[in-house]
């Protein structure tokens, strides 16, 4: 089991006096439950938190040279990215490669001049928005952000539910195994979240830290008896006949620097989300909705 630390040692740990610690729960979002009675900070979440919250990163030493017809994307993983990149490498003379690395990987790839695009889906504290407040942490400059489709989140089960699971709060049930994905993934970002609000320790449930890296490996894992249950998004689901427990639709967008942008490999990329196949390839699955994809999207600012 993961380390918890009671409030006297994350203040500790975080070189703070203990009122401070408070201060940072209600004003900053340090991860913290008081599913026993008192306050514990999972060790983990609270060296994420830190880490998300990190200014002045060092400007990277070496840039991306030139599109020489080479594309770098980076980020977290879905099928129709996989069929899109396979659409992009029919093009004579371009070759796309991808770098399964989680939503916050991505983001820290185009910091890093590590990749030209970073696919990302990370919802915003306010719950309405994604990646804009993840995104002025992790960049010095707010990258242009193009949509590539809405898709639905929430829990892949075996086929029939035998365990009979309506939402997260039911996986605290003895005897039920679940799939996870790693830290750093939006999906797991989204599922703690949701376990937080049932007031449920992922600790406790058996197969919380079995971390798969794609969405379709944790169907297959539930597809083959080794798990009841796990965080992802329904067109894994529809794919591999299992059922699906739906929590929210999602933005899932496509990050690129500003001074990138017009790149040629760039732009005939994004072209690929306006053209006939491209709405044919999320048509094969269920859980998609393309009316948003390949637009700018930008904050939203009440009036």
């Amino acid at each position: 089991m993961r380390q918890l630390f009671s409030t006297k040692e994350v203040a500790k740990f975080l070189d703070v006096n203990e009122k401070m610690v408070y201060s940072l729960i209600s004003e900053k979002g340090l991860p913290a439950t008081k599913i026993t009675g008192k306050w514990i900070f999972p060790r983990h979440l609270v060296e994420q938190w830190i880490e998300a919250n990190t200014l002045n990163y060092p400007e990277p030493s070496t840039h991306l040279p030139p599109y020489h017809g080479l594309l770098i994307i980076t980020g977290s993983n879905d099928p129709l990215l996989e069929r899109t990149i396979s659409l992009f490498n029919t093009r004579p003379g371009h070759v796309a490669v991808f770098g399964n690395l989680g939503s916050m990987g991505g983001l820290r790839s185009l910091r890093q001049n590590l990749c030209h695009i970073a696919s990302s889906h990370l919802l915003d504290e306010n719950e309405e928005e994604y990646n804009f407040d993840f995104a002025t942490r992790e960049l010095e400059r707010m990258p242009a952000v193009v949509n590539f489709c809405r898709r639905e989140q929430g829990l892949l089960v075996q086929k029939g539910n035998p365990w009979h699971i309506r939402s997260v709060a039911d996986l605290d049930q003895p005897g039920i195994r679940i799939v996870n994905r790693p830290l750093g993934a939006g999906t797991r970002l989204l599922f703690d979240r949701e376990l937080t609000k049932a007031g449920i320790s992922g600790e406790k449930i058996d197969g919380y830290h079995c971390e798969l890296h794609r969405h379709i490996d944790v169907g297959v894992r539930i597809l083959a008896g080794h798990a009841d249950a796990g965080p992802g998004i329904r067109p894994a689901a529809s794919l591999l006949g299992l059922d699906f427990i739906p929590i929210r639709w999602e933005r899932y967008d496509l990050l690129i620097a500003k001074d990138r942008f017009f790149d040629q490999g760039i732009q005939l990329f994004l072209g690929l989300l306006h053209e006939k196949a491209f709405s044919d390839a999320a048509g094969d699955f269920e859980g998609y909705d393309v009316s948003l994809s390949g637009k700018m999207v930008f904050p939203y600012q009440t009036v």
